[in-house]
């Protein structure tokens, strides 16, 4: 079963292992994702089965906006509640001191990412050193901050919704307001509300081309030599220009790198959407 849907990932449970529950759900083991979540993080994961797992480096999924709580007074060593320290009572802040710090963090940021985060460091995953008591020094991130706005703030909570670039850390982005105003604080709540054209719905099933980051390309040659995968020529298609382009037929469609001299299949034969 071929399928592109978003799924309402729930609290304290890891990507990985909400696939488990969507595999039982679908009856099918070729299940994928694209853009892992922390465990205490909700909201949008674009998921995939059968041949569409094979799409997600060809999706539009940015830009990608979250809408999250910042807790001051608390500190953690993962930046969110799943690792607290302490808590503490902290002033008030003033709210038009708090906007300026968010308009001041939007644009282009260099930082360092979360210590406890999915980032490899001589292969092996960032949290699972620091959970087992090691220590780490990661290199630092850039981010596009396109948009910070503050949603609500009742203290010691700050809500704010940020819209940003693919692979932007919202934990870090909060340690960043909360150094700004000189005090701790570590997210509370964390909820993914899209990823590009993908939206939290009721799973219901996507047509993959609408979704491609990838322009379309008209073929006029036979059909056949495409499906079966045979050398093209870029004289029997209607752009030739070098890139990757989506070719459709009426049964699939097939996504071509062009290059000077040859038109290489990065993946061929993938069935169309045939709706619900």
């Amino acid at each position: 079963m071929n399928r592109l849907f978003v799924v309402d990932k729930p609290i304290f449970v890891s990507s990985n292992r909400y696939m488990n529950v969507i595999k039982r759900q679908y009856g099918t083991k070729k299940v994928g994702f694209s853009g892992t979540l922390d465990p205490f993080a909700t909201g949008c994961l674009i998921v995939a089965t059968g041949q569409y797992t094979r799409l997600f480096q060809y999706l539009a999924k940015t830009p990608k906006t979250y809408r999250a709580t910042l807790w001051l007074g608390a500190e953690s060593a993962s930046l969110d509640i799943e690792n607290i320290l302490s808590i503490r009572d902290v002033p008030k802040v003033e709210e038009a001191k708090l906007r300026e710090i968010l308009a001041s963090l939007e644009g282009e940021l260099e930082y360092l990412p979360p210590k406890y985060s999915a980032k490899k460091i001589a292969g092996e995953r960032a949290y699972d050193v620091m959970r087992r008591g090691g220590d780490i020094e990661l290199p630092t991130v850039r981010s596009t901050i396109h948009e910070l706005k503050l949603l609500h703030y009742q203290h010691p909570f700050i809500t704010f919704e940020a819209t940003v670039s693919e692979g932007t850390y919202i934990r870090s982005l909060g340690a960043m307001i909360a150094e700004a105003l000189d005090l701790p604080g570590t997210l509370s709540s964390l909820r993914r509300l899209r990823e590009g054209k993908f939206r939290i719905g009721k799973q219901e099933p996507l047509d993959p081309l609408d979704y491609l980051a990838l322009p379309k390309n008209r073929y006029f040659g036979d059909p056949e030599w495409l499906e079966l995968g045979k050398k093209l020529q870029h004289r029997f298609f209607e752009k030739q220009e070098e890139g990757l382009y989506v070719v459709e037929t009426d049964e699939f469609f097939s996504i071509l790198e062009f290059k000077e001299d040859e038109i290489k299949y990065r993946l061929n034969r993938i069935e169309r959407f045939k709706g619900k």
